[in-house]
C-alpha cells in the first residue's frame, strides 16, 4: 500500500512526516508519495524527500494514488472530494468535538484514525501526539510570556539594586503545565502550580514548583490521567484559592482541559481586574473555551493593562521540532500495521489501533465518539 503525504493548509507550518520518517517507511518497503512543497513550512525541500526515497507529485495525484493519506489536520473540502471509498486517513480530526467531520468521513466510507484519541496506555506513549504537542505548547508559552512581560524573569543583583524574580502561576499540571513549570524555573521565575489531581503534586515539587492544595477535589482514576468535572462546592473553594494567588502573579499560564468538554473556567474577569498592570496571561486552552473568562481564541487582547494571549497552537511556531516529534509518533503508530514479513495489515484486535479508529465501513468505531454523537 502506498502512503501519501499531503501539504497542510492555512497557517499550519508543520508537516506530518519529515524525510527521516519517510526513509524509515521506505526501509519497511512502503512506497511514499509526497505532495510537492509539503515540507516548505518546516524548511524541508522536495529534494530531501526524494533523497529519502519518496516520489513527488501534485496533491490530486498523491491522493488518488495512495491507499493511506497522512496529514496533521482534517482534509479540506477539495482534498475530501478527491478521496475514494475505503481509503485510509491518518491525522488529527478532533472527533470528540468536531462531530460533523466524523459523520462526513463515515458516510464516505473512509477508514479514519485520529491520533488525538489514542488510548492513554504505557504502550501507546510513543505514539501520543497530544503529549508531544503539549510539550511544545508549554515551552513556547513561557518564552512568549517572558518576551511580553515588561520585567525580568530571574532575580538580578545589580549595582542599581536587586531585581526580584517574576512570579508565575500555572493552571493545570499536565504535560504542557509541567513543561511550562520546567521552562519557567530555568528562566529563574518563582512558580506556583494548581491542579485538581493530587497525584501530580510530587511531579510539581520535583521540578521546583509550589503546589497549591485545595481540598475536596474529585480525582477520577478511570479518566486515564485527565482532569474531570468537579463539584460546585469545590469550584467555589478553587476560585477563591486561584484568585488569591493570581492577583500576586506576574504571569499566568493556563493549560487545564477536559477531553470532549469545554475547558474549565478558572480565571474569572474579576480576578483579572485585580491583577497587576503589565501582567501576562497565556491561555493554551483557548481553542476549547479557555481557562480565562476573557480569553479570545487566537487573539491577543489587553484588559485593565493585562495582556491576554489565547493560543492553543504554539506548535505551529516551532515547525521543525514539532514536526519531528509528530512524525515519530506517526511512525510508531504505523509500525503496528506494517511488518517486513506481512506488509500492511490492520490488526483490529490491537487495543491501540481499535481505540484510535474513528470510522470504518461507514460506522463510527470509537465508543467515546459514538456516545457523544448519539447524545
Amino acid at each position: 500500500m502506498n502512503i501519501g503525504l499531503i501539504k497542510e493548509s492555512g497557517m499550519e507550518r508543520r508537516v506530518a512526516l519529515l524525510p527521516e520518517v519517510v526513509a524509515a517507511l521506505v526501509t519497511l518497503k512502503v512506497p511514499v508519495m509526497v505532495e510537492k512543497g509539503a515540507g516548505e513550512g518546516s524548511f524541508v525541500s522536495d529534494e530531501a524527500y526524494m533523497a529519502a526515497g519518496a516520489s513527488i507529485h501534485p496533491k490530486k495525484e498523491v491522493i488518488s494514488g495512495s491507499g493511506m493519506i497522512i496529514k496533521i489536520n482534517p482534509p479540506t473540502d477539495e482534498e475530501f472530494g478527491w478521496m475514494t471509498p475505503q481509503q485510509i486517513f491518518l491525522g488529527v480530526l478532533n472527533p470528540l468535538s468536531d462531530h460533523e467531520i466524523v459523520k462526513k468521513i463515515a458516510a464516505a466510507d473512509i477508514t479514519a484514525f485520529s491520533l488525538d484519541i489514542i488510548p492513554r496506555t504505557s504502550r501507546a506513549q510513543a505514539m501520543d501526539i497530544l503529549s508531544s504537542m503539549a510539550t511544545v505548547n508549554g515551552y513556547k508559552a513561557v518564552l512568549t510570556a517572558a518576551n511580553t512581560l515588561p520585567k525580568f524573569f530571574p532575580m538580578f543583583m545589580t549595582a542599581a539594586g536587586t531585581i526580584t524574580p517574576a512570579k508565575v502561576l500555572i493552571l493545570g499540571a499536565g504535560v504542557a503545565g509541567l513543561q511550562a513549570l520546567a521552562t519557567s524555573r530555568k528562566l529563574g521565575a518563582v512558580v506556583e502550580v494548581f491542579d485538581v489531581r493530587a497525584a501530580v503534586k510530587e511531579e510539581v515539587t520535583g521540578l521546583g514548583g509550589k503546589f497549591i492544595d485545595v481540598e475536596g477535589a474529585t480525582d477520577e482514576k478511570s479518566a486515564g490521567g485527565y482532569a474531570v468535572e468537579q463539584t460546585e462546592e469545590f469550584k467555589n473553594r478553587q476560585a477563591q484559592a486561584i484568585h488569591e494567588h493570581a492577583v500576586k502573579s506576574d504571569v499566568i499560564i493556563c493549560t487545564a482541559q477536559i477531553p470532549g468538554k469545554r475547558a474549565p473556567l478558572l480565571l474569572k474577569k474579576e480576578t483579572v481586574a485585580g491583577m497587576k498592570p503589565g501582567s501576562v496571561i497565556i491561555d493554551i486552552a483557548a481553542s476549547s473555551g479557555g481557562n480565562c473568562e476573557l480569553t479570545k481564541d487566537r487573539e491577543t487582547i489587553a484588559v485593565h493593562g493585562i495582556t491576554i494571549i489565547g493560543n492553543s497552537f504554539f506548535a505551529i511556531d516551532m515547525p521543525q521540532d514539532a514536526s519531528k516529534m509528530f512524525g515519530k509518533n506517526v511512525l510508531n503508530f504505523l509500525k503496528l500495521m506494517i511488518t517486513p514479513a506481512e506488509g500492511f495489515r490492520i490488526n483490529w484486535e490491537d487495543d491501540i489501533i481499535k481505540g484510535t479508529c474513528v470510522t470504518h465501513n461507514k460506522e463510527i468505531m470509537n465508543d467515546r465518539v459514538k456516545a457523544l454523537i448519539q447524545l
